[in-house]
């Protein structure tokens, strides 16, 4: 027959411990006890008035809404392609620099304006204002940021100021 005192270890010893044990087993299916109940509480409350064909038609009302959801994202996908597409034709880029074409004759009404879009094509318009004989307006093509025409110091820095922009 098998005895504790022959390996050296007292029964008083072993009974507390299997007792300690025992008591511990005991909390941890108190615990577990408490946590099976407020699952079943949350089932019965989330299945309350519910058979499998509501519940398969609440899922099937959620999954059309997503259904309309991605096809309305779709549109709005498309159309934000479309309006990216025309935004590089459209003037995104501006220089402008106000100058006195005739030297203390005309003021500082003289101007240059020049618009770009992304790629930095465009146009250079210069209008020159006199007092004396009015008002001279020239424009000039600009091409991948370049023009092949010779511009004047206040073309060229207004093509400059243009181009930098963004």
């Amino acid at each position: 027959m098998f005895h504790f005192e022959d390996y050296g270890l007292e029964t008083d010893l072993i009974v507390a411990i299997t007792l300690a044990v025992v008591v511990i087993l005991l909390i941890f299916s108190i615990i577990i006890l408490a946590k099976c109940s407020n699952l079943k509480r949350r089932y019965t409350t989330f299945m309350n008035g519910a058979d499998g064909k509501s519940l398969e038609d609440a899922f099937h009302k959620k999954f059309q809404n997503m259904e309309f959801i991605n096809e309305k994202l779709n549109e709005v996908d498309t159309r934000l392609n479309g309006i990216d597409a025309n935004l590089l034709k459209t003037y995104q880029k501006v220089g402008i620099v106000k100058y006195d074409a005739f030297k203390e004759v005309g003021g500082t009404l003289s101007f240059v304006l020049t618009l770009l879009t992304k790629e930095n094509d465009g146009f250079i318009l210069n209008s020159m204002h006199s007092n004396s004989e009015g008002c001279y307006t020239y424009i000039k093509e600009v091409k991948g940021g370049e023009v092949f025409v010779s511009l004047s110091e206040e073309e060229s820095q207004s093509l400059e100021e243009a181009k930098n922009c963004l």
